[in-house]
């Protein structure tokens, strides 16, 4: 592997979330995923033309190789692309359409964590989560209108930056049939 600065470990290691120590081991995941591009490329397979299109297959092989098969909060994504929160979300968004089946895994382990966090608040008998990606609210709402159109969906709590409120139908269609 190329050779990089201090300076640039440690903008790698704050852009992965990791320890200094860790950037070598994380990086390899992200080579893992351009080779593939770079492999699918001249194999003809995807090629694409617009910047993009290409920004949205590459997410699509960091989830893959990188992410470990989840999906990345928005906030990850553009540590990465140097984009705004609103673009990663654009981005995250297009990924789960384009490469909703190939994905389907990852999306479906990505709802499973953030259900799994969840919380009961005794007074209220509803359930309380914290979530950064929206997309993964998204996916989690979708996935409930899916299945029954007639169950409330997952809102944001007032007044908190990134904690949702499920209601006991809601969290209970989720855990034991939806996710399960």
């Amino acid at each position: 592997m190329a050779k990089y600065s201090q300076a640039e470990r440690a903008q790698l290691a704050d852009a992965f979330n990791c320890e200094l120590n860790q950037v070598d081991g994380r990086l390899a995941q992200f080579v893992a995923a351009s080779e593939e591009e770079y492999v699918r490329m001249i194999l003809g397979q995807h090629v694409y033309s617009r910047g993009q299109d290409i920004k949205v297959y590459r997410l699509s092989l960091m989830i893959k190789h990188a992410f470990g098969g989840r999906l990345p909060s928005e906030g990850q994504i553009s540590a990465l692309f140097q984009t705004t929160a609103t673009e990663s979300r654009g981005l995250l968004r297009a990924v789960r359409a384009k490469f909703q089946y190939e994905l389907r895994q990852a999306i479906r382990s990505s709802m499973q964590a953030a259900v799994s966090r969840a919380n009961r608040d005794e007074e209220n008998g509803e359930w309380a989560m914290v979530c950064d990606s929206e997309n993964i609210i998204d996916a989690l709402n979708d996935a409930v209108a899916r299945h029954d159109g007639s169950l409330p969906r997952i809102r944001k709590a007032p007044g908190s930056a990134g904690e949702y409120t499920l209601a006991p139908s809601t969290y209970m269609a989720l855990t034991s049939e939806i996710l399960k």
